[in-house]
């Protein structure tokens, strides 16, 4: 797939559009006490959605390299459903972290080789839009915003995810997580290279994180 061609600037359009809906639904879930009907619908929607794609991938396009579900995105959709059909803040505070600092970059800059109307491309966008969409329906919709024991808890679960990657990338001579080398196009272009990259990265993302919880809370004081 091109990026920025035109089988990549429908799914943003889609995106766009999805943004403004899941706030303007989540602000008026806000009230119910507990996930509503359309969140656990949605819970559900997430593996229907992306398992069936996987197992054709795992089934007839198996690639030691790129099917595993071992990239963050493949836990981040377990969270999403997790987040969505409970509404507990450590799967809401993955969701919200692993969507808006990590998976969102699958989005703006995807790393995918093939198009449409190849299984892996559907699969791809299935699961990158809809993880993205539920950590803004969860938290700025339905304002679940994260304490500071969760981003803790957030940043001890993202660890022992990254050890766990790279322990697996040694043994098979893979590159999950891009923790071994830089995919093609991407932001980690802006950063030193390997393995100073994978420093850089972690200091970066865990400084958003948190940055991103300090303004979470301040916009929650102040909107009430």
């Amino acid at each position: 797939m091109t990026q920025y061609g035109l089988t990549h600037v429908i799914p943003l359009a889609v995106f766009a559009v999805g943004l403004v809906v899941v706030v303007l639904l989540g602000r008026r879930h806000a009230s119910y006490d507990g996930p509503t009907r359309f969140s656990r619908a949605w819970a559900v929607l997430i593996p229907l959605a992306t398992v069936p794609f996987q197992l054709v991938d795992l089934a007839f396009n198996f690639d030691l390299g790129v099917t595993l579900p071992l990239h963050l995105c493949d836990l981040a959709w377990i969270a999403a459903t997790w987040a969505l059909w409970t509404h507990r803040p450590l799967p809401v505070t993955l969701t919200f972290f692993w969507g808006l600092t990590l998976t969102v970059q699958g989005v703006v800059t995807p790393s995918l080789n093939e198009d449409l109307p190849h299984p892996r491309y559907f699969a791809f966008w299935a699961l990158h839009l809809l993880i993205v969409l539920a950590a803004v329906y969860l938290v700025v919709g339905l304002r679940l915003v994260p304490r500071w024991r969760d981003y803790r808890s957030a940043v001890a679960v993202t660890l022992v995810w990254a050890a766990g990657a790279y322990a697996f990338n040694l043994a098979a001579d893979t590159n999950y997580g891009y923790l071994m080398r830089k995919p093609g196009r991407s932001l980690l272009d802006l950063l030193g290279p390997w393995p100073w990259y994978v420093v850089e990265e972690i200091a970066i993302v865990l400084t958003v994180w948190a940055l991103m919880t300090l303004g979470a809370r301040r916009w929650l004081r102040r909107t009430g």
